[in-house]
């Protein structure tokens, strides 16, 4: 692009950071750090009731968490009222805007087509025989958003302003607004909006919709970004799995689409535990204590290299970090949940709690205590007993664990150990 490019991410601080606003941020960000510009951050907290430093502050750590950064401090609308009226009067001074009685109105002038080149969807046209006159300055003396918007994007040298397809009304609006002061209206992009499966506007029905919904859930935010990307543009490659920096360099404007978005909670799950598989047995452990410590369990209890173990037979067992927990708590505690239907089949049999406690009596003096020599008492023992392994194999993981799924037997044992092995499988005879 010839001009330095300069856009911007807008948040009203009146509730929690939306899936469509999450992506509208990294869309502009994108532009942003794709053609070596600015992405800049504006605090539209005009409505003084509504606007709360808590949603701001949570905007704010979506954002950071996401994997985004802007240019520069954050500038809040709510600090800038006697700007605008101050660009008020300078319009009902020029003859285009009047009182009525507090609040200022712009003259919308009849029988004017006004066009501009949407960067996604092409010309788009409207008459302003459709507008009526349009509100500046309200009766509070707070300014309306359409005018706060071109006083502020002016100022702060706004080139391309991409949202949603929901503000296409507001463009003809602000560009009359342009018109009036004299200047040049920046490119205007607007995205498609995210909508569930079935069609209609994403809501609870379809599974979250704000950024903290997904982050308390378990998503990772490298795996919401890179979907969220994909809701409205294509890689020239058609490469899914793709890193916000490998996204930078490769984003064209002229790729995104028209067509509104399906948001696919399956497709974004998937790639979640993509993203889990990928990352290396110690970044997921760090990922998993943080989780695990939230959720109240203590984490000391397991050494640190037996964490490392347990991030990595789960890897690829997980496609969240909140499914985690349920498969896994009996590393971390004794009152651990247990599949009822699991003990009903595989416990609770006299015959399975004999071979429990034969088994628990091969495994006291084991050595080494390792996955090999585990799976080796344990087929050693069904062959004595002339029975498949599994009647073994499915009444311990039970004993050790709880669960009838989850990382193999072997594995589990030896992450255990022999003490906390032994003691479950002696317990679960009784």
């Amino acid at each position: 692009m010839d001009q330095k490019v300069i856009v911007r991410f807008a948040p009203s601080p009146t509730g929690f950071l939306h899936l469509g606003s999450g992506r509208t941020a990294l869309f502009n960000w994108l532009v942003a750090r794709r053609y070596g510009g600015h992405f800049l951050l504006r605090v539209e907290d005009t409505d003084k009731v509504r606007s709360e430093q808590r949603f701001l502050d949570e905007i704010l750590e979506d954002l950071h968490w996401l994997g985004l950064d802007w240019d520069g401090e954050p500038i809040h609308q709510s600090h800038r009222f006697e700007l605008y009226r101050a660009k008020a009067e300078e319009l009902i001074a020029a003859g285009t805007a009047y009182r009525e009685g507090p609040a200022v109105l712009f003259k919308v002038e009849p029988g004017r087509t006004i066009a501009f080149e949407d960067l996604i969807h092409g010309r788009i046209a409207v008459n302003t025989e459709t507008l009526k006159d349009q509100v500046l300055i309200k009766s509070d003396g707070s300014p309306a958003y359409n005018f706060s918007c071109v006083v502020d994007d002016s100022e702060q040298g706004i080139t391309h302003i991409m949202r949603g397809d929901d503000h296409i009304s507001n463009t003809p609006k602000q560009i009359l607004f342009y018109e009036a002061f004299g200047l040049i209206p920046p490119r205007f992009g607007h995205m498609p909006l995210i909508l569930g499966g079935d069609g209609a506007k994403l809501s609870k029905r379809h599974g979250g919709v704000s950024v903290a919904e997904y982050r308390a859930d378990g998503f990772l935010p490298e795996a919401l970004a890179n979907y969220l990307i994909l809701l409205g543009w294509t890689p020239p490659d058609e490469k899914e799995i793709l890193t916000l920096g490998e996204a930078a360099r490769l984003f064209e404007i002229d790729r995104m689409g028209s067509v509104q978005a399906k948001f696919d909670l399956a497709k974004l799950t998937w790639m979640n535990g993509e993203y889990i598989m990928r990352k290396s047995a110690s970044e997921l452990s760090v990922l998993l204590d943080a989780r695990l410590t939230a959720e109240g369990f203590d984490i000391r209890r397991v050494p640190p290299e037996k964490r490392l173990g347990i991030a990595e037979a789960y890897r690829i067992r997980i496609k969240t970090l909140q499914e985690f927990s349920p498969l896994a708590d009996f590393f971390y505690r004794d009152d651990y949940m247990v599949d009822e239907e699991g003990r009903k089949k595989h416990l609770d049999p006299a015959e399975a709690k004999i071979l429990l406690g034969l088994l628990a009596g091969r495994l006291e003096p084991l050595e080494p205590f390792s996955h090999d020599s585990l799976e080796a008492a344990v087929r050693d023992l069904a062959q004595e007993r002339g029975i498949k392994p599994a009647a073994i194999i499915h009444p311990a993981r039970l004993a050790v664990s709880g669960k009838t799924r989850g990382a193999g037997l072997f594995e589990i044992m030896e992450l255990l150990g022999r003490e906390t092995v032994v003691r479950r499988l002696k317990e679960a005879t009784r």
